[in-house]
């Protein structure tokens, strides 16, 4: 990571100005993408430190603070995650927009000031709905190496929830040709948009991933939901952070391996798994210990 001298952070807040509201859009408003990692959030100031990639027509790679009008941004990123951005400039103001956290931070910590579930942990008994209206709790699974995740079905980032339905569909088909491990895993994918991902909605979309429509009974892979308080309870525990933000809701990801004694096995803090792999590490979770 590169470092810049107080003198020329100065110098670029000189240059480009800071604003701590949202403004209208004007007609010399210029937009920029930026990418790069949180050094420092300072909710009070309404600034993130970004080291961040050269930015196209605009500057090169430094590290700088950059003024973040939104409350929901600022509570919810983390020193060490990797964002993707949009900043506006308007003269003598900048201020970024539409922040997506595309790789969160390394220290579980570094937000909530509560360690995520790690490997060997016991996993409570959460309770939530699936795509029947049907309470189920993740206990109803012990004796089976469940694989859960989470989305939400109007997710427009195609390599965030759609990637994740997409390698739970391979890891679905993948597991039926084994008829013997088939029966001895479960997937569960947990959406983080209950009032709009209702157990219909659920259900219309399951049974489109697993491309067996009318005839998907869900015996295998479920969908399911809860009030607010339940998803975030679940969601936390496992380090996911979300929030909403107007009509879409930024979020990371966790893909998670349960084992047959209710332990947590495995978890996935990304999108970089691949479904061979986790179905070989579904499978080692059922051996004899």
């Amino acid at each position: 990571m590169k470092k810049l001298s107080l003198l020329v952070i100065l110098m670029v807040m000189v240059s480009i100005g800071f604003t701590t509201s949202c403004r209208r859009s004007t007609a010399n408003e210029k937009r920029y993408d930026l990418k790069g990692k949180v050094v420092v959030v300072e909710p009070d100031k309404h600034l993130v430190t970004i080291a961040h990639e050269a930015i196209k027509d605009y500057m090169p790679s430094m590290t700088m603070p950059f003024t973040l009008p939104d409350d929901y941004y600022l509570q919810n990123l983390a020193s060490g995650d990797e964002i993707s951005a949009t900043l506006v400039v308007d003269g003598s103001h900048s201020w970024l927009e539409g922040v997506a956290i595309t790789r969160e931070s390394v220290d579980p910590a570094a937000t909530t000031g509560v360690n995520e579930a790690r490997e060997g942990d016991d996993v409570p008994d959460y309770a939530l709905v699936n795509q029947d209206g049907k309470e189920i709790r993740l206990h109803n699974y012990r004796g089976k190496s469940l694989l859960l995740t989470f989305i939400y079905t109007r997710c427009p980032l195609p390599e965030y929830c759609t990637l994740m339905s997409n390698n739970f569909a391979v890891i679905d088909r993948a597991l039926k040709q084994q008829p013997d491990i088939y029966q001895k895993t479960h997937l569960l994918s947990i959406s983080i948009d209950p009032e709009f991902d209702t157990p219909k909605v659920l259900r219309s979309y399951g049974a489109a991933h697993t491309e067996r429509y009318q005839d998907e009974d869900f015996s295998h892979w479920e969908f399911a939901t809860g009030t607010k308080d339940q998803v975030k309870g679940l969601a936390q525990f496992f380090g996911l952070r979300y929030f909403q933000d107007s009509d879409q809701i930024v979020h990371g990801l966790r893909t998670v391996i349960i084992g047959p004694d209710d332990k947590v096995v495995k978890v996935y803090r990304g999108n970089e798994w691949k479904p061979d792999e986790v179905v070989q590490e579904m499978q080692r979770a059922m051996a004899p210990k």
